[in-house]
């Protein structure tokens, strides 16, 4: 490696980003690291991360559909906050319109615990699932799609900008969604695999 210039870029490990109010209620975990629904609009699955800029931090929320990894909703803005993730959670929703005892997983931050948005699950007959403290295994799928994201995408051009990094995210939605292969979808895209679900169904 040395002869040839190449130098490792590590990924920064994982921490505790947020943390819940003690009043604030958990839900159980009702996925235990089953992240293969048979059907969609079975089990969402959702998190938060942070994206550097120029002009400083933004955070995106996303939700995630398991039986495809397809996401069905996302938000991004300069600001952590409950609104981030209901927006998430609305955009999926009115996209998708999934039955009623949807399950949807995430950690247990702050913004998942708050009262708002466990209201918001309530209005929509969605239930609740947490995985333990700092457990980054109990939401492999999603923690895996951003290392995807930062990785593959984001880090290899510069962001200097907030509305550089929303476009380049848009961009990568769009990719991800249509085009990209994945090995748990039989080698299809997203979309391409609930297709095939649908011409079977």
């Amino acid at each position: 490696m040395n002869r040839l210039g190449l130098v490792v870029t590590q990924r920064v490990a994982y921490n505790v980003t947020t943390k819940r109010k003690h009043s604030d209620a958990v839900a159980d975990n009702l996925l235990n690291q089953n992240f293969n629904p048979v059907a969609p609009n079975h089990v969402w699955a959702g998190d938060v991360t942070y994206l550097k800029t120029g002009e400083g931090w933004m955070y995106l929320a996303i939700v995630m559909d398991l039986y495809s990894r397809r996401i069905v909703g996302w938000h991004i803005d300069k600001r952590m906050t409950p609104d981030l993730v209901s927006k998430a959670m609305m955009k999926a929703y009115n996209l998708r319109r999934p039955p009623d005892g949807l399950v949807f997983h995430s950690d247990r931050g702050s913004q998942y615990t708050s009262k708002r948005y466990r209201n918001l699950l309530a209005n929509y007959d969605i239930r609740a699932s947490m995985g333990d403290v700092g457990a980054c295994w109990d939401n492999a799928v999603v923690e895996r799609f951003f290392g995807s994201l930062k990785h593959d995408w984001l880090l290899k051009v510069p962001q200097p900008t907030r509305e550089h990094m929303k476009n380049d995210v848009t961009a990568y939605m769009r990719y991800y969604n249509l085009e990209r292969l994945h090995t748990a979808n039989r080698d299809m895209s997203p979309v391409n695999y609930e297709m095939s679900f649908r011409k079977v169904s």
